[in-house]
């Protein structure tokens, strides 16, 4: 069986591509060599989800949006209500990927299964406290639901 084979991978939901998948777990990595903590699929206040949300030692918010393919990229208009609930806004897309068309007021990072590299910071937007504080109860409710997923997979799953 595949490392990607259905039931082995957490991150695996049945709506990434595996191009997807493998940008996801070298983005989210890459995030952890930095002292981040990075949660998949993440609900934001707007009803839209974030591909990786990730919060810094220091309480920082970074969101990096996973884009597998060209069409993938032209066909998402919500990346722009992200910059609402971080400090920091990414792509993460392969090396193939044509880099020069991802927006110039977001970071850039070159992403493969096995790690990733930031090719251009992103601008940082510092949150007000209060959203701030939204986003990391969102976040901390979030990883302690999937936490308990992995650990009891027969449990409810929340309603909100």
């Amino acid at each position: 069986m595949s490392e990607d084979a259905e039931g082995s991978d957490p991150l695996r939901d049945g709506r990434q591509s595996d191009r997807a998948l493998a940008i996801l777990r070298g983005t989210c990595r890459l995030l952890r060599s930095f002292g981040f903590a990075p949660v998949t699929e993440l609900a934001l206040s707007t009803g839209h989800r974030a591909d990786i949300v990730a919060l810094g030692p220091r309480g920082e918010i970074w969101i990096a949006e996973v884009k597998s393919s060209l069409e993938d990229f032209r066909t998402d208009q919500k990346w722009h209500h992200y910059n609402e609930h971080c400090d920091r806004l990414f792509f993460a897309v392969s090396d193939t990927f044509p880099a020069e068309i991802i927006p110039p007021e977001t970071g850039l990072i070159i992403a493969d299964k096995f790690g990733a590299a930031i090719i251009r910071e992103a601008p940082e937007d510092r949150l007000a406290a209060a959203r701030r504080k939204q986003v990391q109860l969102r976040f901390a409710r979030a990883a302690a639901l999937k936490l308990h997923g992995l650990a009891d997979p027969g449990a409810a799953t929340p309603t909100r």
